[in-house]
């Protein structure tokens, strides 16, 4: 086996040479990432673990799935995007949809501005997407607007529109969840979003509030990398069958808060306070109606 050293140094080569592939695109990319969580309250709880996503300009799409291997949209394949799996006001594509979303919170999509969505793939045809985030800029490149999709177990969705407001590159925003997200938080729990404009970096903290307390610390950052075929190939390795980990580490550290006697919601239960979902459950379709 090659020392330590000379493994690091080989695999700074390596992804030096991924960089370096041509196909990346102008806007789209990669974010390798790391994401924690640290339960504060009723009893501590706190767990981290690394994967990547994707970050596609919205209006790129179809070039993706024409120049790089192993991707395409609405087709089969070691990685691809669907449309379906995100806003579904319309029957349109994600750019067609997250406009009438907007337009439907008073917001008009400026001519000549563009959108970029970061979120999980599917892998080998499976998704499962604890979450995703639109950047909205106008056709100067300013950004105005940010929406966390926020998504569950039950294949619910419920998106939050964040104003561009405060520092120049911050998206924040405290609201009330109204949202079964995790059969340990209560539906009165607020978030707090705080979304940094992506960059070089990517840097999103979302706490959980209970009355005047944050019971729940969540955090997303990461490094940007190119979008290329190379990078594909070699995340496919280093991050095997990446949503089916996502989900089993979701119902393993819930396993592990049901050992230490969290308090249980029933997603049945309080369905009124379950409000602006889409592809709402039959749990809560039938009383919300």
């Amino acid at each position: 086996m090659c020392p330590e050293p000379n493994k690091r140094a080989y695999m700074g080569q390596l992804e030096h040479a991924l960089e370096a592939t041509t196909n990346s695109s102008r806007h789209s990319c990669l974010y390798e990432c790391s994401v924690m969580h640290h339960r504060l309250s009723p009893r501590q709880h706190r767990f981290s673990y690394r994967l990547f996503y994707l970050c596609i300009d919205l209006d790129e799409i179809d070039g993706l799935d024409s120049r790089l291997i192993g991707f395409s949209r609405n087709r089969w394949n070691l990685y691809s995007f669907r449309d379906r799996d995100h806003l579904t006001l319309t029957g349109g594509t994600i750019k067609e949809n997250l406009i009438v979303y907007l337009k439907q919170s008073g917001i008009d999509f400026p001519e000549g501005g563009r959108a970029v969505l970061i979120t999980l793939p599917r892998v080998l045809g499976y998704i499962f997407n604890p979450i995703s985030f639109y950047y909205c800029f106008n056709a100067q490149g300013e950004p105005f607007c940010a929406v966390a999709q926020v998504g569950n177990t039950f294949g619910e969705m419920k998106p939050y529109l964040l104003p561009h407001r405060g520092e120049a590159n911050l998206f924040h925003l405290v609201t009330p969840k109204h949202f079964y997200v995790s059969p340990f938080s209560g539906l009165e729990v607020k978030f707090d979003f705080r979304l940094r404009v992506p960059d070089e970096f990517l840097a999103i903290k979302i706490d959980d509030i209970e009355g005047s307390q944050r019971i729940l610390l969540s955090t997303l950052t990461g490094r940007r990398v190119a979008l290329t075929s190379a990078r594909l190939a070699w995340f496919a390795l280093k991050y095997p069958f990446l949503t089916l980990r996502v989900i089993f580490l979701i119902h393993w550290e819930a396993f592990l808060l049901w050992l230490k006697r969290i308090p249980f919601h029933s997603k049945a239960a309080n369905a009124h306070l379950q409000q602006g979902v889409l592809n709402p459950h039959s749990s809560i379709a039938e009383k919300n109606r």
